[in-house]
């Protein structure tokens, strides 16, 4: 196993590959089982699924620069590393550049290598260490007995598993160290994603990682009591690690995905998450992902954007969960659920005048059975008008308080869609403002102020006319394109129609008139010239006759 030089330089050396005498073993400190995970296809800080920023050494500047091991544990002598070898590679050094770039690119800064710098860069060091599974689950076990002993529920996992490594129980051991790997939570931050690195490793060189994954992820979720200011990207380095070392078709993904979301709503972070949820649909078929585990991660997600104040991405990942469900399911308690839930988010969205793809879900059109007064509602901001809306407040009076709907916002929404309607069915483009305030319910002298919302809105687009008291349309949005609609594109076009008639008679006759008077004045012309003895053939043509030679010439 290595030690990248792009990783946390948290970890600490490792534990003695052997004692030097028995007699030593209960005075000999125990040391951190301090490692980081093995070159693997899908490295942290490479991984574009990583949800932490990829660390790298303090000290940028001296990234990749040799440094003595003495220097980097002062508290350990160099014969304590004797089962260490140090490699300098150039392998990682494209890796290397690349997490710090991702670093710096986190954070909002850049970074330029300078000719030097590169050269520095290109031997970062590795530090390999050797050891088989028992080796590395004893000296695991050993550091959280040790560990353990500083906290008030000590265990003793290393004497636990000793025998069991011995019997080859490898399955066994590895459940009992899982079982007590909270303890990594309380050791020193340094030495944290060394440990939680090796547990990992642990794992994952298991017959079953999916046993042991799940308490691992649950530790993490928990607090690292022993560095609250970077507890979180500690946990959040560990677990994108557990992600992107699974292979990319591994299904047991899926459920360490659903644990990082539950961490991301956790920590209030969803913004680290967001720009890795445009993969969700390539890992389900990776992952042969059933239709209620999507739901599910959906859901989860929609609850994580909700929760940071992104109502848009929540109502779009709600609308993503209504899509899993089949048709026979649509009547559904859970299908119901979220499709009540997602027609309040539809009309109470300020932004949200389309409505069409949330009618369109079998789910939410059997809301017209379980949810009536509801899917009126609907109805009306879909395609209906303002007085519809007040006629449906007055039918189903003290209903949208009770509902705990805010009737401002409803009534204002309503304003700016029956403004769009009105804009789409005046034929002549010109809404004079005495129908605007007549359709919207409002003064006359608020008719600009409204017409400049609905311009906002993105609803209408046009131009007021002060002087002659009309919005004139340039271009209108159909909130719904149904047989009512195409009609009035068939009356539109035939207008269009007759007026390219009407232009192109014009041109026609416009061009006969040109014509005949061109004629008219070839004619004069001719006539003039029959007069004056010129012939009224091509001028060109006409020359000066010879005179005929006589005696007097000479």
């Amino acid at each position: 196993m290595a030690l990248n030089a792009g990783q946390q330089d948290s970890a600490a050396s490792g534990f003695d590959k052997a004692k030097a005498a028995e007699g030593q073993e209960s005075t000999k400190k125990v040391l951190p089982p301090v490692r980081t995970l093995p070159p693997g296809p899908l490295p942290p800080y490479e991984s574009l699924d990583a949800i932490s920023p990829p660390a790298i050494p303090e000290d940028f500047h001296d990234i990749g620069r040799s440094k003595p091991l003495s220097d980097l544990h002062s508290d350990r002598t160099p014969s304590d590393l004797s089962d260490y070898s140090d490699h300098n590679t150039t392998k990682y050094t494209d890796s290397v550049v690349k997490g710090a770039a991702l670093f710096l690119e986190f954070y909002g800064l850049s970074y330029t290598p300078h000719a030097d710098n590169t050269a520095r860069m290109a031997s970062p060091q590795l530090i390999f260490v050797d050891g088989t599974f028992a080796e590395l689950a004893q000296e695991m076990a050993d550091y959280i007995q040790a560990n353990s002993a500083k906290t008030e529920h000590a265990v003793q996992v290393g004497d636990e598993v000793r025998p069991l490594l011995e019997k080859e129980k490898n399955e066994d051991a590895l459940e009992a160290i899982v079982k007590a790997s909270g303890v990594l939570n309380t050791v020193p931050e340094k030495e944290f994603t060394g440990a939680i690195n090796l547990l990992i490793h642990l794992v994952l060189q298991s017959n079953e990682p999916k046993r042991h994954l799940p308490a691992v992820c649950s530790n993490l979720l928990k607090p690292i009591t022993s560095s609250p200011s970077h507890g979180f990207t500690l946990a959040a380095s560990a677990l994108s690690t557990i992600f992107n070392l699974l292979d990319k078709t591994n299904p047991v993904r899926y459920n360490v995905f659903l644990q990082i979301i539950r961490f991301i709503r956790q920590h209030g972070q969803y913004e680290l998450l967001k720009p890795r949820l445009k993969n969700l649909e390539a890992w389900f078929a990776d992952w042969e992902t059933n239709a209620e585990d999507q739901r599910k991660l959906y859901i989860d997600v929609a609850d994580a954007a909700a929760e940071a104040g992104d109502d848009e991405e929540s109502y779009h990942y709600i609308l993503k969960a209504l899509s899993t469900f089949e048709r026979e399911e649509a009547e559904g308690e859970e299908a119901q659920k979220y499709s009540l839930k997602a027609l309040k988010m539809a009309i109470s969205s300020p932004t949200r005048f389309d409505f069409q793809d949330l009618r369109a879900l079998p789910s939410v059109q059997a809301l017209s059975d379980s949810q009536p007064i509801y899917s009126q509602l609907l109805d009306i901001f879909t395609e209906q008008d303002l007085e519809d809306y007040n006629d449906f407040r007055e039918e189903h009076e003290g209903w949208i308080e009770k509902e705990k709907l805010d009737h401002e916002k409803l009534q204002r929404k309503m304003r700016l869609l029956t403004f769009a309607s009105l804009a789409a069915s005046t034929p002549n483009r010109e809404i004079p403002y005495a129908n605007i305030a007549k359709a919207l319910q409002i003064p006359s002298e608020d008719v600009e102020m409204w017409t400049i919302d609905v311009v906002r809105a993105k609803l209408v687009e046009g131009r007021l006319s002060q002087k002659q008291k009309v919005f004139l349309v340039h271009r209108t949005t159909y909130r719904v394109f149904g047989e009512k609609q195409w009609r009035e594109l068939g009356t539109r076009i035939d207008q269009f129609k007759l007026v390219v008639d009407r232009l192109t008679s014009t041109v026609r006759r416009a061009q006969a008139e040109v014509e005949q008077a061109r004629k008219a004045e070839e004619e004069q012309l001719a006539k003039k010239l029959a007069g004056a003895g010129i012939s009224s053939g091509n001028p060109g043509d006409r020359r000066r006759q010879p005179r005929q030679r006589t005696d007097d010439d000479d």
